[in-house]
Order: C-alpha cells, then structure tokens, then sequence
C-alpha cells in the first residue's frame, strides 16, 4: 500500500515510522530542520516499546512529487486543516483514502466538503508522543491503539486493508468501531477535557487530577460534551465519564496532552478546534457549555498572544 503521512509530528512520524518498519511504501511529509533531518539522518523513534531508525527514509515537502496515492494519514494539527487543503490534493487519485488522526470534530465535514465523502473515513488514535527534536519522535506513553471506519459504519475493502496492515504491527492495537461517530466523540470528550482543564491548571494529570476544584471542573466538562454529543444524535454510554476517570486516576506521571502543552510553551494551540468546537456545536444544538466557555476565556488571551494578537 502506498502511504503519505501528512503531517510527520508526534503521531504522524510514530504510526508512519511503524507502517515502514513494517514494509509498507511511505512517504513522509515535513518541513524545515525536521525534514532535513530525516532525509539526511533517518526518522528516529525512540519508545517506550523499543525505539528505531528508518533509514533511507522518503520523505518531501511537496506532495505534487509524490503523486497519487492508496491512503494519506492525516496528522496535522487542527487549526492547519484550512491551510493545507490544496496540498493535500495532489495526493488524491479515485481510490484514495484520508484517515484523519485530528484532534477535534469538526474536521471530519471540512474534508468531506473539500474532497467528497467517498475519499474520507472516520479516525482516532491514543497514544502520548511528540517531537523531541529534529528528524526526532519520542513515544513516551500509552499502548498505541488506531481505530477507524467508514462514516456510515458499513465493513469496506479498503477498511479492512487498512486494518490489515496496522494489525500485522507488534505492540500495536487496530480496531475497527462498531460505530467510528460514537468512538470519535468518545476521544473527543476525552481530550478536549483533559487539553483544557490541563491548560487552565498548567498541571500534569497526575497532580491536577486530585485537587478537587480541577478534578470537579474535568467531570463537568465531560458531562457536557456528552449533551452535545447526544442532542448530535450520537449513542454514549452511561458510564462513560466513570470510565474515562478511572482511566486519569491510573495515568502515570508528567502527561500533558498536545494543546496543554503548546499553551504553557506559548504555541499556537488547539483551543479553538477543542473547547471552541464543543461551544460551537452545543449552540448548534442548544446545549449550554458554560464550564467550556470558562475555560475558552481564560485560555484565549494566551492564544492570542502565540498568535501576535
């Protein structure tokens, strides 16, 4: 299978370096040093699973070099969807698929618009994993778990070649959800929670978790993207939220999440695509988000100011 990653960060460069380890044609999409890197050095991952090189790596900042291929993985954050529409274009033949591993929701209905529903599948992975430097991924926690789907849930070829080649990897868990719309809002619920609180805290989960203001604010906020969820017409679970805080109370130490960390590091972050994108669909459905509009308007002015506000 001919494979792109766009988008070469934490999770591109970890799923894309395990596709090629494992034999499969991958193409790496970055920029800058990082691409430098890899094309001169190898992508280098280093995991708590056992680290590796790929080396030669392909890898390119053009995509109209590629050509055409079987599946981009999509792993860019959020906020860059807009910008990188017309990159991603070139990649696409009758054929291809987009498996999206984005933070967020609302980029499922950007790409069907851009590209039509037949090229785009639901996706999400767990995982915790960034760039520690150049050419660099570092796979510091979480068994890595891929699940994805068709959006009407119906068992395709292509699914189930995709889930062929993510099963054959060691210490790798593929799924394929009985429904990906339910599975996605279920990460969702999770990591816009966990990116805010975390952001509003400037805490690990293991330490914010057991101060009760920020523990109480996280079960709130998880219970309203529930709401929303549910008036979207999504089925979740009643225990889902003692779930998903059983999960936080067995988290080690030092875990941030992505747009946690971008926030404290003065980055541009995800904060509209997350705890934005939960006020924005509630409205939508009349599902009140005042924990998450709490949370929007402390972060925005540090936002604001990543982004020369």
């Amino acid at each position: 299978m001919k494979i792109a990653i766009f988008g070469t960060g934490g999770v591109g460069g970890y799923f894309g370096g395990r596709l090629a380890q494992a034999g499969e044609d991958v193409t790496f999409i970055a920029r800058g040093e990082h691409l430098k890197a890899i094309q001169e050095s190898g992508l280098k991952v280093s995991s708590i699973q056992g680290n590796f090189v790929i080396h030669p790596a392909q890898a390119t900042d053009s995509t109209e070099s590629i050509g055409t291929v079987d599946l981009i993985i999509l792993a860019i954050k959020a906020w860059q969807l807009d910008s990188s529409l017309e990159q991603i274009r070139p990649l696409i033949g009758e054929n291809t698929a987009i498996l999206p591993l984005l933070n967020g929701m609302e980029h499922i209905d950007i790409l069907v618009s851009a590209f039509g529903k037949e090229h785009v599948i639901g996706g999400l992975c767990r995982i915790s994993v960034f760039v520690e430097g150049a050419g660099h991924i570092r796979h510091m926690g979480v068994q890595p778990i891929i699940s994805f789907g068709e959006l009407d849930n119906t068992k395709t070829k292509r699914v189930e070649a995709i889930h062929k080649i993510f099963s054959k990897i060691e210490n790798m868990t593929a799924e394929i959800p009985a429904d990906i719309h339910t599975a996605m809002w279920e990460k969702f619920i999770l990591i816009s929670s966990t990116s805010g609180v975390g952001a509003v805290s400037r805490m690990p989960i293991n330490e914010y978790r057991g101060i009760p203001e920020f523990r109480n604010m996280l079960i709130q906020a998880m219970h309203e993207t529930v709401n929303v969820a549910r008036a979207r017409g999504v089925s979740i679970a009643d225990d889902l939220v003692d779930g998903i805080m059983k999960r936080i109370d067995a988290t080690p130490t030092g875990m941030l999440t992505s747009m946690q960390k971008d926030i404290m590091e003065g980055r541009p972050s995800e904060l509209d695509n997350q705890i934005g994108a939960v006020i924005r669909i509630g409205k939508t459905v009349n599902i009140p988000t005042p924990i998450h509009e709490k949370i929007y308007a402390e972060l925005l002015p540090l936002e604001q100011k990543a982004r020369g506000k």
